[in-house]
């Protein structure tokens, strides 16, 4: 956001005609349409000293528009001193690590200990007012129980440019890239699951595979098998790449293919009896596990002020370090 207390324009020949919202959404681009949308209900925006109430309003050639930028509220919730560990930072973004049982964003339940929490401390005044209150902005999420990358807006600006490249994944150079530990072999090396998700129908929680739900498609690599105890492949490493990112997305879909992910409760609660499959140690290493054995190693995208393609890329954690190095035994 500007460091003035306002924005002040001049409309255009060519912008004669136009809602005074979208007009400034395009002038403006600091702020989203929705935010001065709110300015404008809220008596902010003035045309020719002339308060304006209706964001429908239409605009002349020459009509000098002012608007004024209230200090944004303090940030809700409140920031928490919680250790982040920190990829890469500047003015206008974040990069990092997210721990597994970390929740993004507080809701019922984790109303504290959060993401959200953690970077509203960290990030203090650094943080614009997105949406008028001060907070980081979340344009993708983690499971609480999937470790990996994450990038975290810091202005409004960043943030509008970076939900732009994750709504448009088909083009530009975003990749969001996950390591994952299945039950079983896939038969062919590589493959892509292009299935439709949707809320499970009996269960608010889940997803499920269903016919006329949101487009889904997910591409990966077979890159390990791993033996059990009769030496009969009984687990593979998957390298998963994102073509959507619908909610739980990999885990339903490598659940829906035969393959769900280890230590998933919710996906692969059919599997239970495979651990007796696997050796002692691998058997021990998944059930101090607790957690889906998922991670999102690999995260580019392309830098929302400079315009610069980052690229970041995360070594799997102890606990999926542990649990590779336990399944041991490749298969052939």
């Amino acid at each position: 956001m500007p460091d003035r207390a306002t924005e002040t324009i001049e409309i255009a020949a060519e912008e004669a005609g136009q809602r005074l919202d979208r007009v400034l959404a395009a002038r403006i681009p600091s702020l989203s349409r929705s935010r001065l949308k709110a300015l404008i209900l809220d008596g902010q925006v003035a045309i020719a000293a002339r308060t304006i109430r209706d964001p429908a309003t239409h605009v002349n050639s020459g009509d000098t528009v002012t608007v004024a930028l209230p200090p944004p509220e303090p940030a809700k919730p409140a920031g928490e001193a919680i250790p982040l560990n920190i990829v890469y930072e500047d003015a206008a973004l974040i990069v990092i690590d997210k721990p597994a049982g970390l929740v993004v964003h507080p809701a019922a339940g984790h109303a504290r200990g959060t993401l959200v929490n953690a970077l509203i401390a960290h990030c203090g005044d650094s943080l614009s007012g997105i949406g008028g209150v001060k907070r980081p902005g979340i344009v993708h999420r983690l499971d609480k129980d999937t470790s990996g990358l994450m990038v975290v807006a810091k202005t409004d600006k960043a943030h509008r440019a970076l939900s732009a490249q994750f709504a448009n994944k088909l083009e530009g150079p975003l990749e969001r890239g996950y390591l994952a530990f299945v039950w079983g072999a896939p038969a062919r090396p590589k493959g892509t699951i292009d299935a439709p998700l949707e809320r499970h129908p009996h269960a608010r929680d889940k997803r499920a595979v269903r016919e006329g739900g949101r487009h889904a498609v997910t591409h990966w690599q077979a890159l390990e098998r791993f033996a059990g105890a009769d030496g009969k492949p009984v687990a593979s490493l998957l390298a998963c790449t994102l073509e959507t990112g619908r909610t739980h997305q990999i885990r339903v879909h490598l659940a829906h293919i035969g393959h769900p992910i280890l230590g998933d409760a919710t996906y692969a609660t059919g599997f239970k009896t495979k651990a007796s499959l696997l050796g002692p140690k691998a058997r021990a290493a998944l059930e101090a596990l607790g957690r889906q054995a998922l991670h999102a190693y690999r995260l580019s995208f392309e830098h929302p002020e400079s315009g610069e393609l980052l690229e970041f890329q995360s070594e799997l954690p102890a606990d999926l370090r542990r649990l590779r190095d336990a399944l041991g035994k490749t298969a052939a």
